[in-house]
């Protein structure tokens, strides 16, 4: 993932240096990456919800002040590929730890240390500032926090280790200073108005994933993808087609359900959502197709997104 240089930026303004970054945020699953991102950045880049692997993306939310940018990437949680959508996956984490100016690696306080060996195995290896984050630190006591820091600390002595907790925002005023700090000298990477690597649609079509998250159960979310067919943008309005793909005609049913009640509780949640996050009115149309076994083709991996560049 290469972004492209800002043409004619010195690194110099009114005699600072300016600084800017990748600052990558990595960790298993359910362990609040997107809520950090999210705070970090100081706008809704990531969904989070409480279900695990609800990032699937690579994503990048870009930080800009005068002097400085930073541009922070929520990545998917690490995991044992069962598929090809999951190695995927994996390849956007792995990518993250490949460009990293400053690493952050995201815990809490239930993960057991020993998890996924092999990818901490390569943190620990890495040749940039990592910053620890232990995260959920409201959910236990200092004694416990205590005996969590030193396994972390065997484990990755080289790390800098912070106590936060992403969804009550403590410590994260501490972790943004810390990260400016940490920055390398540079222009910045991506245009000073930039919020974000991802076009519109990708944003409707990952609000859409949301509320599938949230609405059902079991392996239904997992089995489901989202694309945008059609995005109209007027003055005040946006009108939007989107396709919900499923791998069976019995997960079809299930999101469509019951004379059309489950898919239009979607549909009108989803058009909320969007409402908020374009401040415009938004007519959204849902439909449901079978893709079967979309999760292991190379080639609708491709059309959806899912191969890192």
């Amino acid at each position: 993932m290469e972004p492209t240089s800002t043409s004619g930026v010195t690194t110099e303004n009114n005699g600072v240096a300016h600084k800017a970054g990748f600052v990558n945020i990595v960790g298993n699953p359910n362990v609040g990456k997107s809520t950090l991102m999210n705070q970090l950045v100081g706008e809704r880049i990531s969904i989070a919800t409480f279900k695990a692997q609800t990032t699937r993306h690579r994503i990048m939310g870009i930080v800009n002040t005068d002097d400085m940018q930073i541009v922070f990437s929520d990545t998917p949680g690490v995991l044992k590929p069962n598929y090809k959508l999951q190695e995927s996956m994996l390849a956007f984490s792995e990518s993250a730890l490949a460009d990293a100016d400053v690493l952050l690696y995201v815990t809490d306080v239930v993960e057991n240390p020993e998890k996924n060996r092999s990818f901490l195995d390569k943190v620990s290896k890495m040749s940039v500032p990592v910053l620890l984050l232990i995260n959920k630190i409201d959910q236990t006591d200092q004694k416990t926090l205590g005996g969590i820091v030193e396994q972390w600390h065997a484990l990755l002595p080289n790390a800098e280790i912070l106590p936060i907790s992403a969804k009550n925002k403590f410590g994260i005023d501490m972790l943004l200073k810390r990260v400016k700090e940490l920055l390398p000298d540079s222009p910045p990477y991506f245009d000073k108005e930039q919020l974000t690597d991802k076009p519109a649609r990708f944003f409707v079509s990952e609000i859409i994933r949301e509320k599938i998250l949230l609405y059902y159960d079991k392996e239904i979310p997992y089995s489901v993808e989202v694309r945008v067919e059609e995005f109209k943008e007027k003055e005040k309005s946006i009108h939007i087609r989107a396709i919900i793909y499923v791998e069976r005609d019995s997960q079809k049913g299930i999101i469509i359900g019951h004379q059309g009640q489950a898919l239009k509780r979607v549909s009108t949640e989803a058009r909320r959502s969007l409402e908020r996050f374009f401040d415009k009115s938004i007519y959204l149309e849902t439909y449901v197709k079978v893709d079967k076994d979309w999760r292991n083709s190379d080639r609708e991996l491709d059309s959806f997104g899912y191969h890192p560049e």
